[in-house]
């Protein structure tokens, strides 16, 4: 029904900066708020950043230095979410996924991407 697929982690240095894109699919009338969740290994998934009809919320943690996007192709068919990092942090490595909330005919339900991996480091 939706289909979440991220892509743009990878090893980037302190300072540095990445771009996660996250494609969505499906009945995109039927998803409403979107966001970014992160894991770092033996940690708990935290939120990153969510966004809905262009309002956007951060978590203290990156406010600043992230910033969420969203837009859609001419036919409606996808969306894509945007994560823009900037002055990354190895305290930001993590496993990055991408999250859908339903509404309507999907309300109640919960999708996420497969994730994407992002490693800070000299």
């Amino acid at each position: 029904q939706v289909q979440l697929v991220e892509s743009g982690g990878g090893l980037v240095q302190p300072g540095g900066s990445l771009r996660l894109s996250c494609t969505t699919s499906g009945r995109l009338s039927n998803i409403g708020e979107m966001g970014w969740y992160r894991q770092a290994s033996g940690k708990e998934r935290e939120l990153v950043a969510r966004i809905n009809d262009g309002i956007t919320r951060y978590s203290d943690s990156v406010l600043g230095r992230f910033t969420i996007s969203r837009d859609f192709a001419d036919d409606g068919a996808k969306s894509t979410v945007i994560l823009q990092m900037h002055n990354l942090k190895p305290e930001d490595t993590a496993l990055y996924s991408c999250n859908a909330r339903g509404i309507r005919m999907l309300r109640g339900r919960e999708f996420w991407g497969q994730g994407t991996q992002v490693t800070v480091s000299s």
